[in-house]
């Protein structure tokens, strides 16, 4: 992909592993070779300075403000927009007290994204539970409720891993409430949006298989979702040329005999789809929202509190994220 103007990462949740995740990636000779655009990095200059010392880690970068960020007259270099943030201790539990400054991060990321002076949002984790406050299902709708120019009415979830990637229907959810949330509207726009991903992004016309929702998809209710809602789907997008299969049962999809036939496997919930494929896959995952006029990719974990200040953490998944962009079109 060609890109002309500067990628955005906000740095998110304070206490994670973030910043040290992308100082190490940034640092790898193998991903300073495929980066040739500019970063400007969001986030507490202070922070990011004390938690770099500490891990012995270094990033070189200008500061740079708001005001300052046109596209063309930026080098291919590392930027810093300094958003204040009181803090005692570099490394400490999460808690919403990071709450106001993490808003400020993505509201000023976000504005350059609805303004295009930017076409590629990457952030840092934060945790759903103090910075969402349950306001939002996750980081995901929380993002796609703030940007403007939407391409559709719902955002599209879809871990992605070169070989295979997954995509939930609904995502942060009540499994109680699945049920309730899945309509043939919702999976036809979903798979769309995935379908237009790989075509016009990675110049493939991806095979795509599609999970039931009950075990073995079969159910002794009179109210089968996989007959009255999943099915019908998926025959309506197979006449729109689209490359689909399904519905499979999810307790035996997963077998890697099955899995190396498809580009993606779209599920109806979160777990369904997440936790076998992070079993698969570990950290070697970008998590993408489609759906949005630009590109938002994040990290396919959380904070991971437990691990800040170790410098053990592991780097696949920021990594991931670089390749990832260095394969779009």
């Amino acid at each position: 992909m060609k890109i002309n103007k500067p990628i955005i990462i906000i740095l998110g949740e304070p206490n994670s592993i973030f910043i040290e995740i992308l100082s190490k990636a940034l640092n790898k000779k193998k991903i300073k070779k495929k980066i040739n655009y500019p970063i400007v990095i969001i986030g507490s200059k202070n922070l990011l300075e004390t938690q770099l010392k500490i891990l012995k880690k270094r990033l070189n970068f200008s500061l740079i403000n708001p005001k300052n960020i046109i596209h063309n007259k930026l080098k291919k270099s590392l930027y810093l927009i300094d958003v204040k943030y009181n803090f005692k201790k570099p490394f400490d539990i999460i808690s919403n007290k990071s709450k106001n400054y993490i808003s400020k991060c993505f509201d000023i990321g976000i504005k350059f994204l609805n303004e295009k002076k930017s076409e590629i949002l990457i952030n840092g984790p934060v945790s759903k539970k103090h910075f969402l406050e349950n306001k939002f299902p996750g980081v995901t709708e929380y993002i796609f409720n703030k940007s403007k120019n939407k391409i559709s009415k719902n955002p599209v979830m879809l871990i992605f891993n070169k070989n295979f990637s997954v995509s939930p229907i609904t995502t942060h959810i009540p499994l109680k409430s699945v049920n309730k949330n899945i309509n043939r509207k919702l999976i036809e726009n979903n798979i769309i949006k995935i379908n237009n991903f790989y075509r016009e992004k990675l110049n493939q016309k991806p095979k795509i298989a599609v999970l039931g929702i009950n075990p073995h998809c079969e159910s002794t209710s009179k109210e089968n979702e996989e007959n009255t809602i999943i099915l019908p789907t998926i025959k309506k997008l197979k006449k729109r040329n689209l490359n689909i299969y399904g519905p499979f049962s999810a307790d035996t999809f997963f077998l890697k005999n099955n899995i190396k036939n498809f580009d993606t496997v779209v599920g109806m919930y979160h777990d369904q789809v997440l936790t076998p494929f992070k079993t698969i896959f570990g950290f070697d995952a970008s998590n993408i929202t489609l759906g949005l006029p630009f590109i938002r990719i994040s990290v396919d974990h959380g904070p991971n509190e437990h691990m800040i200040g170790k410098n053990k953490s592991n780097t696949q998944s920021i990594e991931n994220i670089f390749n990832l962009i260095h394969l779009l079109k």
